[in-house]
């Protein structure tokens, strides 16, 4: 893993730019912006995706698989934080001298000069950042943003605007979101999670404390993630406001109906704001209730703050339909955290009617594996009927011995629910055993989990054929 040098002043000129490991959604989205804003980009990557298709179209030039001899006359190198240090490329740009940027250190770069709102948060920055992109866009505000998924709707992850507004999914697992010049800090949760950074969840919360403090501007932050009530007493900032379901909420969030998709009042100033967007979840309207504080701040007349909020389709990977066989249908998520698991589990079952909800759950990391087990299993067990459990996936993580997708399903307490089954073909084949008509089958994960969608697909086709 590749951390950031918080204390590396930006370079004035970029150059020419090469990504290693561009075909990424956060690492796409910023290069889609250097185009956009004419430097020259290069890149590289494991595999070809439907990012690395697009950024080529866009002029880029891509190479698969990664050697030295990809970087070619590059100015500047930009990395992703979950490279590995022996990485080729890397390891070149270090010989030859050539200046490494992290990627948040690049997209701090971008931002430089911006009105820049920043969310942050352990769970939902992807969709609340997508919220305000697409409302803002909705609302004629001409905003850049650059997201970590791509956004319904608009069919990108990252675009240059016109105006000096610019949205950003800030990123707290290696603690970048502190690069950024801040003018709106928007704090939706606060979790015990990247602890292989912070060490402790002390430090977790100090780092909070100081994104909310560098803020210019404003501080939006939830009256109720218990994370975030925990810090707001540290919180220094003269201009905060707080939402959520709390009676202490300045936007506050009620009559919230989950029955499809959700509907809510936001209550402000003594004014009522019915919203009625097109996700099931009751978690889309906190975030829809931080994402509204934030239009408010930023001029937006609140009754057309409101409206637009309801334009926002969703983005991908998140509660993703990618077919339907045999009345079976599938469903991909980027959950990776037992609270983002029971989000997407509860919006599920507000819409799958009689049907079922198989979970098939890669876990992410060996650390967070070991250390959420049991919680992930309580989770699982609670909101799903059925999972299969696949292996770890480890990302930026060397392996830990006797630490492997099994130590989920052993802390089921009932182990009828779930399976464990390593083999992607054998899950797949299984999960379609056991799917019946009405049943909603989600992939749950941040890794590689939802390259097994095609195989789930087919394997319903067989038992279905």
């Amino acid at each position: 893993m590749i951390k950031p040098d918080l204390t590396m002043t930006l370079p004035d000129t970029i150059g020419r730019a090469h990504f290693v490991g561009i075909g990424g959604s956060g690492m796409s989205g910023i290069a889609r912006l250097f185009l956009q804003a004419g430097v020259l980009v290069t890149g590289s990557d494991r595999v070809e995706n439907g990012y690395t298709q697009a950024l080529r179209e866009l002029g880029a030039e891509i190479h698969i698989g990664h050697e030295a001899s990809n970087v070619g006359d590059a100015d500047t190198l930009v990395v992703t934080g979950a490279l590995w240090q022996d990485n080729p490329e890397y390891q070149y740009a270090l010989a030859h001298d050539i200046p490494v940027l992290h990627r948040s250190q690049a997209l701090a770069w971008l931002t430089r000069g911006e009105r820049l709102v920043a969310v942050a948060g352990a769970h939902g920055k992807s969709g609340t950042t997508g919220m305000l992109a697409t409302a803002l866009v909705e609302l004629g505000a001409d905003p850049s943003f650059v997201n970590g998924a791509v956004i319904e709707g608009l069919e990108t992850n990252a675009r240059r605007g016109e105006s000096d507004l610019f949205v950003i999914e800030a990123d707290e697992s290696d603690g970048s979101f502190l690069l950024y010049d801040t003018a709106v800090a928007l704090i939706l949760n606060i979790d015990d999670d990247h602890l292989d950074h912070y060490g402790s969840y002390d430090a977790v919360e100090d780092a909070f404390v100081t994104f909310a403090d560098k803020a210019r501007e404003l501080v939006v932050i939830s009256a109720d993630d218990n994370g975030a009530r925990a810090v707001l007493p540290r919180i220094s900032h003269q201009h905060v406001v707080t939402f959520g379901q709390s009676e202490t909420a300045d936007v506050r969030v009620t009559g919230i109906s989950t029955v499809g998709p959700v509907g809510f009042t936001l209550r402000w100033r003594g004014r009522e704001f019915p919203v009625q967007l097109t996700l099931p979840g009751r978690h889309h309207a906190h975030n829809a209730a931080g994402a509204f504080a934030v239009l408010v701040h930023l001029g937006i007349d609140p009754d057309r703050a409101a409206v637009a909020l309801q334009s926002y389709g969703g983005t991908h990977r998140r509660f993703e339909l990618h077919g339907t066989v045999g009345g079976v249908s599938v469903y991909d998520d980027y959950a990776h955290h037992p609270a983002e698991v029971r989000a997407v589990l509860e919006a599920a079952r507000s819409v799958v009617g009689d049907g079922r909800i198989i979970a098939v759950h890669q876990p992410h990391t060996y650390s967070r594996t070991q250390r959420l087990a049991k919680e992930f299993a309580d989770t699982l067990e609670s909101y799903a009927d059925e999972t299969v459990v696949l292996d770890v996936f480890g990302a930026r993580e060397d392996p830990v011995p006797g630490v492997t997708g099994a130590l989920v399903s052993e802390s089921f307490h009932d182990a009828s629910k779930v399976a464990f089954i390593a083999d992607w073909q054998e899950a797949s084949d299984y999960t379609a055993k056991i799917a019946r008509d009405g049943d909603f089958v989600i992939t749950l994960g941040c890794g590689d989990v939802y390259r097994i969608v095609p195989q789930l697909l087919e394997s319903l086709r067989r038992a279905d054929g």
